[in-house]
């Protein structure tokens, strides 16, 4: 019969189609028909695009209960497949709604979506998944209701939405990818019923569940963060790198579920995002440490509640985590110490999941630093002193909003940046109400003036009270507005009662507060020119403060660290790479002004899982290498930018699109550069030049092959040259360049026991900030030792000329530091106008926003 079966027929017609099903309904014992089901659902796609008698057909001969009729006599594992990739294929591939309707009544795929298969093999597993997803990929209003059961109008039972969430935490991922996929289908469907089914018990379970994965994965999160602190490489880092992306896009599968719109999704998710996540976890991981401590869970917390805040839109949630930030640290330590649905932590970010007993409790107060906290009712400032000291051991009742103002003045680099990432993203987030950006102290003043404007429009209060008392507020207490709205939610909804004295002060307060921390960031030296942009960033989104705010004390700290950083750069005249440092200035002179100017903060959150180590003194430069102090270098100038650029936007100056330098001068006419017969662009090997002030010398470029060479130290402008060149007999004193490698930074010496011997460094002719395209290739080679950077991808060459005296050895050594300060002092020269900052001040003209704006800068500022 199967040679018959098989037998040459014209395929894509009404006839085989006829023979086919003919054939499998005479089969009783299932063995090789997998053939006759690719064929059917091949035709059935045909027939439904181009002949409607296939599918009548099709129907005619009830050929879907012919498929249940074989799955059931199946005894192996190729007939459940075959048959659900051909179902799959057919509902995917029909554009009939007719054909639709027809496959999805009589119940036959509640039967295969309901069928014990063995889902031991992965395969089948896969096959399933993908059956399901096109079923709901064909879902709406009309075909939803084909696929559930209903008593009294009410959902009782939907097989493929329960079956699909079975697998939503399988270990594969294309699995549960496909599983998310079936739930948004059925979500974005809208029906009412449906939506009641799903939010009803236990169907809620999913997504506290959905909620529990997710704290899973941050925990996991958190010990790679953990162990690539103490042992970083390339491995750990793209661990990381694979789980930021899975956490990330969990949450955007939140804000998908929540953008279905249906009623009280959204608040089981910020339920069970704030009580198994961010109350017991994220919020207590948020302690004062040390800092020479690695504390990753801190770095993890600031990450996850940078991403939460960014991703998920939901109004309730992002507010409630705002106004938790008033409580003070121990009533989450507290709460942390609970069980919440089975977990239990009293260390936050930790995987812990025994009882904690009296040791444990005892353990973590030791360790965790606590501070006195001044009333802030009776301060305006913040005694970051008192916050970060060690010796305190007494319970912390520093609220959270300090806690990340104290890092921003007192923590290390990572604790710095992921606090600014936390209040940039509070900023952004436009599901805050802005009363709530005002107690934080991050509303920026347009936007105070604005909603001042409006009060005094509708006639809340008077308009001269309304817009020009430093006291205003629309929230002069607690009471009554969207803070003190949210505090009472957390009372009765989650048991958190505190009543903080925040919102008894005058919301000039926290402002001052977040503005005197940024400024006393901008004081500190440890911290690296990425972070301080981004801390520059922040301010320029609040600028500009009134008076009592922004005073004169807060400029001069501000002039102080830019003249420290003038200085800085000074030194970086004299040194290593002098011939590209006005070059390195303009490009991130650009770089700043975009960054600063920008709808968004220069760094991601999720930079500060990945922090970069900074070169901030010349111990941390590795011996001999010239491409570290070049990195060096280039900090310096971007901690100067920043600052200086600062400088003129506190004052509300425009910020010219280059930087205040001079341009290039004309050279001297008896510079050697001149007598030589080069320009500023510089030898290049064959290039003729004059020889007159060249110095005959020997060099071995190979062992045994001893070369004869005139020398010559050369600068022209801001570049200078050490030149090779050999002597053209029959045209003295003219020779011809063989080898040119840059001037500044050769490190000229005599050697100790030859006198007749000049010992030089080669270093690159360029920095990989400045050809990204060279570091790029050799980024694989940097390795991180003892908390150091180490270098190998570039290496600095070595000359040692041989003169004949010493008389010649020390006047090479004379010109060379010649044409060296030559080179110097034209690159001081050209920034002197940007040095002084008086003289910068001055050509940089009002800002060309609204001159209104900045009518209430302090006139004694400069």
């Amino acid at each position: 019969m199967w040679f018959s079966f098989w037998r040459s027929r014209d395929r894509f017609t009404l006839d085989h189609l006829r023979y086919l099903t003919d054939q499998l309904a005479k089969v009783q014992i299932v063995n090789e028909v997998n053939k006759a089901l690719r064929s059917i659902a091949e035709l059935i796609t045909y027939g439904d695009q181009h002949d409607p008698s296939f599918f009548e057909f099709f129907m005619e001969k009830q050929v879907v209960a012919e498929f249940v009729r074989v799955l059931k006599l199946s005894r192996t594992v190729s007939i459940p497949l075959q048959l659900l990739q051909t179902v799959s294929i057919m509902i995917q591939n029909l554009r009939s709604e007719h054909a639709i309707y027809y496959m999805f009544s009589n119940e036959h795929m509640n039967y295969l979506i309901t069928y014990s298969f063995d889902f031991r093999n992965e395969e089948l597993l896969s096959y399933y998944i993908s059956f399901l997803r096109a079923i709901s990929g064909k879902l709406n209003k009309n075909t939803i209701s084909l696929l559930v059961k209903t008593r009294n109008d009410e959902v009782v039972s939907f097989p493929l939405y329960v079956e699909a969430i079975r697998f939503a935490f399988h270990e594969e991922n294309m699995i549960r990818t496909a599983v998310r996929t079936v739930t948004l289908n059925v979500y974005h469907v809208g029906d009412e019923c449906v939506n009641r089914y799903i939010t009803s018990a236990p169907h809620t379970e999913y997504f506290s569940n959905l909620v529990s994965f997710f704290r899973n994965q941050c925990m996991d999160l958190n010990r790679l963060v953990s162990e690539t602190l103490k042992n970083p490489g390339p491995d750990s880092t793209s661990a990381i790198v694979a789980a930021v992306d899975e956490i990330e896009d969990n949450l955007y599968y939140f804000s998908d579920v929540i953008s279905a719109g249906i009623p009280d999704v959204g608040r089981l998710i910020t339920d069970s995002i704030l009580m198994l996540l961010i109350f017991p976890m994220l919020l207590p991981s948020l302690r004062i440490v040390d800092t020479n401590d690695m504390q990753s869970g801190v770095v993890t917390s600031l990450y996850l509640l940078c991403c939460i805040l960014r991703i998920v839109k939901i109004k309730d949630l992002a507010n409630t985590i705002v106004a938790a930030l008033f409580y003070p640290l121990e009533t989450f330590t507290r709460f942390s110490r609970g069980k919440v649905n089975g977990y239990i932590s009293d260390r936050g970010l930790t995987s812990v999941s025994q009882e904690p007993d009296d040791d444990n409790i005892a353990k973590c107060n030791a360790e965790c630093l606590t501070v006195n906290v001044p009333q802030s009712s009776s301060s305006s400032g913040l005694d970051t002193e008192s916050i970060m000291s060690e010796d305190n051991c007494s319970s912390s009742n520093l609220a959270l909003r300090e806690v990340l103002l104290a890092y921003v003045t007192k923590g290390d680099d990572v604790q710095v940046l992921g606090s600014l990432s936390v209040l940039a993203t509070l900023l952004q987030t436009k599901e805050l109400d802005e009363s709530m950006l005002d107690r934080l102290g991050i509303l920026p003043q347009r936007k105070q003036h604005k909603k001042q404007l409006l009060q005094a429009l509708v006639g809340e209060a008077s308009g001269e009270e309304q817009l020009f008392s430093s006291e205003n507020s629309l929230m002069r207490d607690g009471s009554g507005c969207e803070p003190g709205v949210y505090l009472e939610k957390i009372k009765e909804q989650y048991g958190l009662s505190f009543l903080s004295s925040d919102f008894l002060m005058s919301p000039r307060v926290p402002r001052f507060q977040v503005l005197d921390a940024l400024v006393s960031l901008f004081c500190r030296s440890n911290i690296s020119a990425e972070t301080l942009w981004d801390g520059g960033w922040l301010l320029r989104q609040l600028l500009p403060y009134s008076e009592a705010e922004f005073n004169s004390h807060h400029l001069e700290l501000l002039q102080v660290s830019y003249k420290n950083s003038a200085t800085a750069l000074v030194k970086e005249v004299r040194g290593f790479w002098p011939d590209l440092l006005i070059t390195v200035l303009c490009n991130e002179w650009r770089k700043c002004k975009r960054a600063m100017e920008s709808s968004y903060p220069p760094k991601e959150p999720k930079c500060i899982l990945f922090p970069s180590q900074m070169l901030s003194s010349e111990e941390d430069i590795p011996e001999g290498s010239s491409f570290a102090a070049g990195e060096k270098m280039h900090e310096v100038v971007k901690v100067f930018v920043v600052l200086h650029q600062l400088q003129i936007f506190t004052l509300g100056r425009y910020l010219p699109e280059k930087p205040l330098i001079y341009p290039p001068g004309d050279l001297p006419a008896n510079s050697r550069a001149q007598t030589s017969g080069l320009d500023v662009s510089g030898p290049k090997p064959g290039t003729e030049v004059s020889l007159v002030s060249a110095v005959p010398c020997r060099i071995a470029f190979e062992r045994g092959k001893e070369r004869h060479f005139c020398f010559l130290a050369i600068s022209a402008g801001t570049s200078g040259w050490l030149v090779l060149a050999e002597e053209l007999p029959l045209k003295k004193p003219y020779g011809v360049v063989r080898v040119a490698a840059p001037l500044a930074g050769c490190n000229p010496r005599i050697d100790d026991k030859h006198p007749r011997w000049l010992h030089m460094r080669i270093r690159p002719s360029s920095l990989p900030v400045l050809d990204p395209a060279k570091f790029n290739a050799h980024a694989h080679a940097h390795a991180h030792a003892h908390g150091k950077l180490k270098t190998k991808a570039f290496v600095d060459g070595r000359w040692t000329l041989a003169f004949r005296d010493e008389e010649s050895c020390k006047s090479a050594l004379s010109m060379i530091l010649e044409e060296i300060n030559f080179l110097s002092d034209e690159v001081h020269r050209r920034l002197k106008p940007l040095l002084n900052l008086e003289t910068a001040l001055d050509l940089s003209g009002p800002e060309e926003e609204d001159s209104s704006s900045h009518s209430t800068t302090p006139p004694n500022s400069v």
